[in-house]
């Protein structure tokens, strides 16, 4: 099999970060496709342009092209096109289960699915008024501060991530092993860094955890790639800064 994954600017995409980021520390190769961003539609994210490689003209999109024989000279080819995060994980679990991208042991394992969902589908307040933008430092205190729903999704995230590195060990979230449930949170890791402020919502064990995924070799590869761009999305910008202090810009200036 051979991996194509479509992805679009790292300062942003929290999504193109998190199959990304599990497939380079877990070693799995693959040949990354970077599409930039155009100016996005207010309230949109699709790309009409991305059609030419996802159904949904959306990023990531993993494209595992596998080659198999129809006949003693001939070879046949198919492309199985997964267009959803969560579905590339799992489609990577089930083709490599040799690999600890879900822990081994029951309960382990089902804590980190269903953290790994919760990620998915949770913590709309987090990813709308923390959205990604790695190469920025912003005041989380302006604006009036963090809204309640935003101190709700803060507090769940520490007491998940209390629970998970308490029940299985650590260092990471279900265990000993960098997963996709580690994968999925990374991009929060980041946010957290982002955001001045965040932490002071996280207890010690959660703080701690931050620091450890932010320094994995992949998140960091992700991060360095991130800071050199100097392309910028005016909407993604405007959606972060959100009327707060940016404190610091660390991206690089074409």
């Amino acid at each position: 099999m051979v991996y194509h994954l479509h992805i679009t600017n790292k300062n942003y995409s929290s999504w193109s970060l998190r199959p990304w980021v599990l497939m380079r520390a877990l070693s799995i190769p693959f040949t990354e496709h970077m599409h930039e961003l155009h100016e996005l539609v207010p309230g949109s994210y699709a790309q009409p342009q991305w059609s030419a490689f996802s159904p949904v003209a959306h990023v990531p999109c993993l494209h595992d092209v596998s080659s198999s024989p129809s006949s003693e000279t001939e070879t046949e080819t198919e492309t199985l096109i997964l267009w959803d995060s969560l579905a590339i994980i799992e489609h990577l679990s089930e083709t490599h289960p040799q690999l600890a991208i879900y822990p081994r042991s029951p309960p382990a394992r089902a804590w980190a699915r269903s953290a790994t969902a919760e990620m998915h589908s949770s913590f709309a307040a987090l990813r709308s008024e923390m959205s990604m933008n790695i190469g920025l430092r912003i005041s989380l205190t302006g604006r009036g501060g963090p809204s309640a729903a935003l101190e709700a999704d803060l507090a769940r995230l520490d007491a998940l991530w209390r629970e998970g590195l308490r029940r299985f060990g650590g260092p990471f979230l279900a265990g000993p092993d960098f997963g996709a449930v580690d994968a999925f949170y990374a991009p929060v890791a980041l946010r957290v860094q982002t955001f001045v402020g965040a932490e002071e919502a996280l207890g010690e064990e959660a703080r701690a955890y931050v620091h450890r995924v932010v320094r994995v070799p992949a998140v960091r590869e992700w991060v360095e790639a991130a800071l050199a761009e100097t392309a910028r999305d005016r909407l993604h910008d405007e959606d972060s800064i959100a009327g707060r202090r940016v404190i610091a810009d660390l991206r690089a200036v074409a």
